[in-house]
């Protein structure tokens, strides 16, 4: 999609963007997902992949009373887990992964960095895992999950594109047609939005992807940047 002939600018301010954005949506929380503490983050993340979050919340808080540690979620098992996530989608690849995370974390411990494993409200990933790199070797953890866990949990400089991220900088003129990958959309995401707003740009662009700027009826009446949007309908 291209912008509309005879639009006043062919980009989106990203500053007036992400300002007006904020307002409409707030700052102060980083996603919708339920989560308890780090590990339970990273596996809501990880159920989130092609599902929606309302589906995640629908199921997670049950799993968690359970198993809301690495150690809890491998006495559960296997087939324990599947049993509580049966209704998301690809359920057994996410069930393998997340247990296969939580047996490495359970051996892979630094209890002065992370604290008592046992308490699980208390629970955080040892200091390694603040590295991006580090956190993307554990299983089930690709470069977006890497991105939303460090930004949540540590503010990391780090821009998770999925797929309301990369429509809307698509549809902003933020990056062009050629940037046609999560990673490139990623570097020319850095490069282009103010730094103050990296730790938040995935959530304020899922936000306004999931309940104003939508991929097939974008609610512009509504929309608090639409005077500024280049792909306005």
């Amino acid at each position: 999609m291209i912008a509309k002939a005879g639009a006043k600018t062919q980009i989106m301010d990203p500053k007036k963007y992400f300002d007006m954005i904020g307002k409409r949506f707030g700052t102060e929380y980083r996603t919708e997902l339920y989560y308890l503490n780090e590990f339970t983050l990273a596996v809501s993340v990880i159920l989130s992949a092609q599902a929606t979050d309302k589906k995640v919340n629908e199921v997670v808080p049950d799993l968690f009373a359970v198993a809301d540690t690495p150690e809890k979620m491998t006495a559960l098992g296997e087939d324990g887990l599947k049993a509580h996530i049966k209704v998301i989608s690809f359920f057994n690849n996410k069930a393998r992964n997340i247990m296969k995370l939580a047996e490495i974390l359970q051996k892979d411990r630094d209890f002065d960095a992370a604290g008592d494993s046992k308490n699980g409200k208390d629970w955080k990933f040892p200091t390694q895992y603040h590295d991006r790199n580090e956190l993307m070797k554990l299983p089930g953890i690709g470069q977006k999950t890497a991105n939303v866990v460090s930004n949540i949990l540590w503010n990391a400089p780090n821009i998770g594109v999925d797929t309301h991220v990369f429509r809307l900088s698509h549809r902003f003129g933020w990056v062009m047609e050629s940037d046609d990958t999560p990673e490139k959309v990623e570097r020319k995401l850095i490069g282009l939005i103010p730094k103050k707003y990296h730790g938040l740009a995935n959530h304020l662009m899922v936000m306004h992807g999931r309940y104003i700027c939508k991929a097939l009826r974008p609610d512009c009446e509504n929309c608090p940047v639409a005077p500024l949007c280049p792909w306005r309908t």
